[in-house]
């Protein structure tokens, strides 16, 4: 369901839905929740209009959202239906063992076609953040040269993909904060939530946005020369965190295995010696005979 066209309460796009979770593509010019009273146009509202027996009064926005996403992202966001599993995804993510890639149009050809990102975020107290960039596709965007990247976050700060998409001089398409208020002809911002795993257990959550970078959605965006295709690169991405998380796995058992082998040795000691003391009484009683 790509569009050029703004939101409304009516085009809620539902990716995923089960008892427990709920995924949406959310638009990309609405808030997720607003404390503001007039500001009636959030995923909030799209939510409890679509789906107003799903709204938990217990909660202050009626909906449990795991993550966040910019007012000028779409994309995948996920939604909890009940407090446990609220927890569950909120353990993931605290964890970080969600895989999470995004789509953008960043200004201008980036010629690096693989490379991590490693810049900290923050005045008063910088915060270290890391970003792999994979490079897509070249291309012109309304005749400017542009480049369709993935990104994915290995951290999780505020605007950590708009910084560094800046940091390294290819800001993304559209951002008028991170142009300093000059990038303003582009009808939103392209940074779009492309794909979100969540490894829950039994069943992990996985979910894909699409893509909207397309001519077809947008005729101003022409490719030129494709470097890989979308479909191969988040298969790898997601392949690699697979072997990661299946090697953190086995690293958590070993170290569990240590931890009852020393606690098994500990207590065979504990034994030996009392053991040992009792064969003295014997010996003492015996002796005294």
């Amino acid at each position: 369901m790509m569009t050029t066209e703004p939101a409304s309460l009516e085009n809620l796009h539902v990716l995923y839905h089960s008892d427990d979770y709920i995924v949406v593509d959310k638009h990309w010019d609405i808030r997720i929740d607003s404390k503001m009273w007039y500001e009636k146009l959030t995923v909030q509202e799209q939510l409890r209009h679509h789906f107003p027996e799903l709204a938990d009064p217990n909660t202050y926005y009626g909906f449990r959202f795991c993550h966040q996403l910019d007012f000028s992202t779409s994309g995948a966001l996920c939604v909890a239906l009940n407090k446990a599993a609220a927890g569950r995804a909120y353990r993931c993510f605290k964890d970080r063992t969600v895989t999470k890639a995004y789509l953008a149009l960043v200004r201008g050809w980036v010629e690096e076609e693989n490379q991590t990102l490693d810049f900290s975020i923050g005045c008063e107290n910088p915060k270290p953040c890391q970003t792999e960039l994979t490079v897509l596709e070249h291309g012109l965007y309304d005749g400017d040269p542009v480049t369709k990247v993935l990104l994915q976050p290995l951290t999780g700060r505020t605007h950590q993909l708009r910084v560094h998409c800046s940091a390294i001089g290819h800001p993304i398409v559209g951002d008028f904060t991170y142009s300093s208020g000059v990038d303003v002809t582009p009808y939103r911002m392209m940074l779009h939530a492309h794909f979100l795993h969540i490894p829950l257990e039994p069943q992990p959550l996985l979910v894909s946005a699409g893509d909207p970078f397309l001519p077809t959605v947008d005729p101003k965006w022409l490719p030129q020369r494709t470097l890989r295709t979308l479909t191969a690169t988040v298969e790898a991405l997601l392949e690699r965190r697979m072997v990661e998380d299946r090697r953190s796995k086995e690293e958590a058992r070993e170290r569990e295995e240590e931890k009852r082998e020393k606690g098994k040795q500990r207590r065979t000691e504990e034994e030996t010696e009392e053991q040992r003391r009792q064969c003295q009484e014997w010996l003492s009683e015996w002796a005294g005979d």
